[in-house]
């Protein structure tokens, strides 16, 4: 191993995740696979060419970069939705090259009839409306406004969706304001097919709506933490597990962290171990030194807190996390060597450490957790 730390990717774990969301959503649906963050910091250029051979044809990023990413190594015929951030220097670049893209203010629209002009192609917009989330989306009135752009504008629009985003369908709590806002797309449809233009797709759910919430699948799901292997919540968990007779999960873990022991040394009895003194040895102890810190994602919040698995045995890390290590009580590892498999994330012979035992440690949500593993961290697919 080059460098200190690596992910392993499953392609078997991505298969079996892909082949249950098909089977559940029964084909009624179009399955947009969401690869922002690198995806979820499993790597875009390992996980989407194996989520292609499954059959999705549909990705979604949150960036033009992103996108570009994508499009290198998928098929031509691959659609490819940009849900956030394009620069107005690169707009052109993507009707260009036609790329699908949210349009949520009016500025992006006039900018995006004004290439379109230029180039004299059609841009491929998804209408995105306010339903309740308060973050970006056209509130009723610019809405009409952008509708009647678009009427005067036929031969350079192709408007591809009209879509929203739910306010947290991962928790009962915000029931009646997902209703809400599932209700409120069903009239901006209504309204936009009265002035004359039928959007190819109407979507709202990402993992927890399209599973809690049926109604709110439409023409099209973006699903992005499910196709990883993991759920949105532990309610959207056992609501879906509530309505089935067996009751084990679906889903595949796609991703397994690795490192490996550097070094090994003895700690006396009444010393402080790392910096600080948050933490001292109450009896003769055996440390192993690990190459990953939070320079690799590894928080500082799991100091003296964290786990990992080492010959199979579940080991603390004790004393604070440094920028580039951590420190690893083996005390109770005789065997334990230099250069032994250290797992962050995954499984080792009979244990599993999971990135919700990270979160439960650290308050840091799944989500969070791996979208921060940085880019530059080397993921191989495996089996």
């Amino acid at each position: 191993m080059s460098y200190s730390t690596q992910i392993h990717i499953s392609k078997s774990a991505i298969k079996n995740n892909i082949n249950f969301l098909q089977r559940h959503f029964k084909n009624k649906v179009r399955i947009s696979s969401v690869v922002k963050a690198n995806a979820y910091g499993h790597g875009i250029e390992q996980f989407v060419p194996e989520v292609e051979k499954c059959g999705i044809n549909h990705f979604s990023t949150f960036n033009f970069a992103e996108a570009k990413r994508v499009r290198k190594i998928v098929k031509d015929t691959t659609d490819i939705m940009i849900l956030g951030w394009v620069a107005p220097d690169d707009l052109k670049e993507a009707i260009q090259d036609g790329y699908e893209f949210f349009v949520f203010e009016m500025g992006r629209l006039t900018n995006a009839l004004k290439y379109a002009k230029e180039l004299n192609i059609k841009a491929k917009l998804h209408l995105e409306v306010e339903t309740g989330l308060n973050r970006t989306g056209f509130c009723h009135s610019e809405f009409l406004q952008a509708i009647e752009i678009i009427k005067a504008n036929r031969d350079y629009f192709e408007v591809k969706g009209l879509c929203s985003h739910l306010a947290g369908p991962e928790s009962i709590a915000n029931h009646v304001r997902v209703k809400s806002q599932i209700k409120k797309l069903k009239t901006y449809k209504e309204e936009i097919i009265s002035h004359g233009i039928t959007p190819e797709y109407c979507h709202i759910a990402c993992s927890a709506g399209a599973i809690s919430y049926p109604e709110a699948r439409f023409d099209l799901v973006r699903v992005g933490i499910m196709q990883y292997g993991f759920w949105s919540s532990k309610e959207t968990f056992l609501r879906f597990m509530s309505s089935r007779t067996k009751k084990h999960d679906p889903l595949k873990r796609v991703i397994c962290w690795k490192s490996q022991i550097m070094t090994i040394k003895e700690v006396k009895i009444g010393e402080f171990i790392s910096y600080g003194t948050s933490y001292v040895a109450f009896e003769p102890k055996i440390i192993a030194i690990v190459p990953i810190g939070y320079s690799n994602g590894y928080s500082r919040s799991l100091s003296n807190n964290g786990r990992v698995l080492i010959n199979g045995v579940p080991c603390s890390v004790v004393g604070l996390v440094n920028m580039n290590m951590i420190i690893v009580d083996v005390t109770h590892i005789f065997s334990a060597k230099v250069g032994d498999e250290v797992v962050i994330v995954g499984d080792q012979k009979n244990h599993t450490i999971t990135v919700d035992s990270f979160s439960e440690i650290s308050q840091q949500v799944n989500y969070e957790i791996l979208s921060r593993i940085p880019r530059e961290i080397p993921r191989v697919l495996v089996e």
